[in-house]
C-alpha cells in the first residue's frame, strides 16, 4: 500500500513510541518492533495500492499545496480495536476528529483524486483517524495490551505530511 501520512511532533512521537515500548517489553506485538528508518508514528490520510504512479510528482505538488503548512493540535480518545482480520486485531489510539483535521483530510483527498483500490476507510466520511500501536494481536493478547495502555486522552500535534512509497520503501516529505 502507498499512503499519505501526517507525522507527529517530537513530543507526540515520543508518547506513541512509549506505548510501542510498553507493548514490546511485555512480549506483545508492537509497531515499534519494525526497525526501518521509515517506521514512525503517523496518521494515515489516504491509502491505496498506488497513488497515480504515472504522475507522482504532480500528485505530490497538488497534495503539498492542498495541505499547506501542517501544524495541528490533536487529541486522542483512547484505545480502539480494528478487526479481527486475517492476522488478528489492530490496536490503535483514536484521534478525535476536529473541523480542522477533517478539512485537511478533505483537501488532501481532493488533491489526490479518485485512485483505484483506495482503502474505503480513508474516504472522506468513512475515515477513522488513528495512530497504530500494534498489528496481528491475538484475542488472548488484547486484554494484556489494554492493561498496559493508558486509557486517558493524550494531546498530540501533527507537524508534517509525507508520502510512503511501498514499491521503493521510501518516504517523500510533502509539507
Amino acid at each position: 500500500m502507498h499512503s499519505l501520512e501526517l507525522l507527529l511532533g517530537e513530543d507526540s512521537e515520543a508518547a506513541v513510541r512509549a506505548d510501542w515500548d510498553r507493548l514490546a517489553a511485555a512480549g506483545l506485538p508492537s509497531s515499534g518492533r519494525h526497525r526501518s528508518e521509515s517506521n514512525r508514528p503517523h496518521i494515515t490520510l489516504v491509502a491505496a495500492p498506488s497513488l497515480a504512479p504515472e504522475t507522482v510528482p504532480e500528485v505530490d505538488e497538488r497534495v503539498a499545496a492542498a495541505a499547506g503548512f501542517v501544524d495541528l493540535p490533536l487529541t486522542t480518545a483512547g484505545v480502539l480495536l480494528f478487526g479481527p482480520g486475517r492476522g488478528g486485531y489492530v490496536v490503535v489510539r483514536q484521534v478525535v476528529t476536529t473541523p480542522e483535521l477533517l478539512e485537511l483530510h478533505r483537501r488532501v483527498c481532493a488533491a489526490v483524486g479518485a485512485v483505484p483500490g483506495q482503502v474505503r476507510t480513508s474516504f472522506p466520511g468513512a475515515w477513522t483517524p488513528h495512530v497504530t500501536l500494534a498489528r496481528r494481536m491475538r484475542p488472548d493478547q488484547v486484554a494484556a495490551a489494554l492493561d498496559l495502555l493508558a486509557p486517558h486522552p493524550e494531546p498530540l500535534r501533527a507537524v508534517a505530511l509525507r508520502r510512503w512509497d511501498a514499491d521503493t520503501r521510501t518516504v517523500v516529505h510533502l509539507a
